[in-house]
């Protein structure tokens, strides 16, 4: 089992950035693949980004794609999702997520999670 511990949320403007962290302890931490999803209040959780347990792929939902950046420093046990360009609709409970090895875009692929972190975007 992996514990999973996000930080980095707040509230920015629309147009400002954050960079999220994931910090895991556990047993081999660097054979799990990472995810981030978010859930907004109402709304169904949903897939924002992923990385591989050596960081070789990722993946990113079609509405994060060339703002958001997934990364992983191993050594550090940590992932990161560097935000930029945020928009008020990135507003959301954001929750990190592990898997073993390999990305995967849903939910249900995932069996450690994290307790969330909030991120809110003003217009």
């Amino acid at each position: 089992q992996v514990q999973l511990v996000e930080s980095g949320g707040g509230a920015v403007q629309a147009g400002g950035s954050l960079r999220l962290s994931c910090a895991a302890s556990g047993r081999t931490f660097s054979m799990y693949a990472r995810g981030w999803f978010r859930q907004a209040p109402g709304k169904e959780r949903e897939f924002v980004a992923a990385i591989s347990w050596n960081g070789d792929s990722t993946l990113y939902a079609d509405s994060v794609k060339g703002r958001f950046t997934i990364s992983r420093d191993n050594a550090k046990n940590t992932v990161y999702l560097q935000m930029n360009s945020l928009k008020p609709e990135d507003t959301a409970n954001y929750y990190c997520a592990a898997r073993w090895r390999t990305v995967g875009g849903k939910a249900s692929e995932y069996h450690d999670w994290g307790q969330g972190t909030q991120v809110t975007v003003s217009s």
